[in-house]
């Protein structure tokens, strides 16, 4: 197959229109799934929802479920450099060969709803091509993350038998509502009639709208810090050591190859979500659960890309993502100077994210990312100059130079004390894995 194909296939796809935008109807994709045969309904659904570490936690429930010799499918967004990440079969992304024919097979029935229906969307088709490729695979369990809300999230024509809610905070509010409240509630769609429902801490509005939601739907209600959580954690070479509480037993000295509190917190919503998935109440094997993490990745995710400095990619996009990102740079990394690479989308709380960064961060520079809803150089600095002071800001109008100035204001300090972090968005993110050659 050439490269042109899968280029015309994914141009095909975008051309439906962007990703974030909702329009709060099922009726396009429960359409074409009923045309499909309702691939959905052919395997257990493990559905994950919430603002913060859904990608993340879907990538642990994977490999736990991989350790347990069950053939997986993870749907998860956005890609960082290739729209085929999204959909992949035992932890790989299909092949630009079998990209192509799911999107070829399907090609007919999207024309067929875009004419009785209505026009499909970009998300929805991706949607219905990873429910299709699991079904065609097939896989044991589907482990599938919304998109950016829930109930009327495309993905939401799944019923999943376990709901995962990772932690919830201010996003998207034009889209799904002015706080954590009612977005919580959209978000609380995904939690259908008898499924068990396994929740992150929240904050207590959304909590109650959670736990509210499960109760109407006949749900059982797994909540972290009551029936699972994590009981110790200290750092470790690489990562941090674990001992955590299940819903069916305790997992000790459980090595994480990731930073933060927060995926501590993930591991354990993971850990609780495959449990909850599993019959009989033997727990899962401690040797089988710590393989599982230790293999655990989540690139972009507080990856480190280099050393001597150490550059770190990180895709926080938004408050709460931002104040995990600064936590755990604070406890795992010891930089006595670290510089900022940031780009961020126009239409995300910019102040509060460069408030966040500003105590740890000592040079700031300033850039756009390649996608058009990057805020402009200039204005991301005149909002930047207001916190950090006009000394401390440093402009770039494109990535790669924005890279290269941090790079020598980190050579001014310490070789083995600095730092920088390239951060913001995940599409920052992915244009700097890819000018930084990450995959290769």
């Amino acid at each position: 197959m050439s490269g042109q194909e899968i280029r015309v296939v994914e141009a095909a796809i975008r051309g439906r229109g962007v990703e974030w935008e909702i329009d709060p109807t099922l009726d396009r994709i429960a359409g074409l799934a009923d045309i499909l045969g309702h691939p959905q309904k052919m395997y257990p659904v493990v559905h994950i929802a919430g603002t913060n570490g859904k990608s993340s936690t879907a990538r642990m429930i994977d490999a736990l479920l991989r350790a347990r010799n069950l053939r997986t499918g993870r749907y998860t967004s956005p890609e960082f450099s290739q729209m085929r990440e999204r959909i992949c079969v035992d932890g790989v992304p299909l092949s630009e060969e079998r990209f192509v024919e799911v999107y070829r097979e399907l090609e007919p029935y999207l024309e067929l709803v875009d004419g009785k229906v209505g026009r499909l969307s970009f998300f929805e088709v991706l949607t219905a091509m990873a429910y299709a490729a699991f079904a065609d695979a097939p896989v044991d369990v589907a482990v599938i993350e919304t998109g950016m809300g829930g109930t009327w999230d495309a993905t939401n024509v799944a019923d999943g038998t376990v709901a995962v809610i990772t932690p919830i905070s201010l996003d998207h509010t034009e889209y799904l509502g002015p706080d954590v409240e009612t977005i919580a509630g959209e978000k609380a769609g995904i939690i259908k009639p008898g499924a068990t429902a396994v929740l992150a801490q929240q904050p207590l509005p959304a909590a109650e709208v959670l736990v509210r939601r499960a109760a109407e739907a006949g749900a059982t209600v797994a909540r972290e810090g009551l029936e699972f959580g994590v009981l110790h954690r200290e750092l470790a070479m690489g990562g941090q050591l674990l001992q955590l509480q299940g819903l069916k037993g305790v997992y000790e000295d459980v090595f994480l190859p990731l930073y933060g509190a927060h995926q501590a917190g993930n591991a354990a919503l993971a850990l609780a979500a495959v449990e909850a998935l599993t019959a009989g109440d033997e727990p899962l094997g401690v040797d089988l659960v710590r393989q599982a993490f230790a293999e655990v990745s989540s690139p972009g995710r507080l990856e480190v890309l280099r050393r001597s400095p150490t550059v770190i990619v990180d895709a926080a996009h938004n408050p709460g993502g931002m104040e995990a990102t600064v936590d755990a740079i604070s406890e795992a990394f010891g930089f006595t100077r670290l510089v900022a690479v940031v780009a961020v989308m126009g239409d995300k709380d910019v102040d509060t994210i460069l408030e966040l960064l500003e105590p740890i961060v000592e040079e700031l520079v300033v850039t756009r990312n390649s996608s058009p809803r990057s805020m402009e150089a200039g204005e991301l600095a005149a909002r930047a100059e207001g916190l950090f002071g006009a000394e401390r800001v440093h402009v770039a109008e494109r990535l790669d130079d924005a890279i290269d100035m941090a790079l020598e204001l980190a050579d001014q300090g310490d070789e083995f004390g600095s730092g920088v972090l390239i951060t913001g968005s995940v599409v920052t993110v992915g244009d700097a894995r890819i000018l930084l050659k990450a995959d290769r």
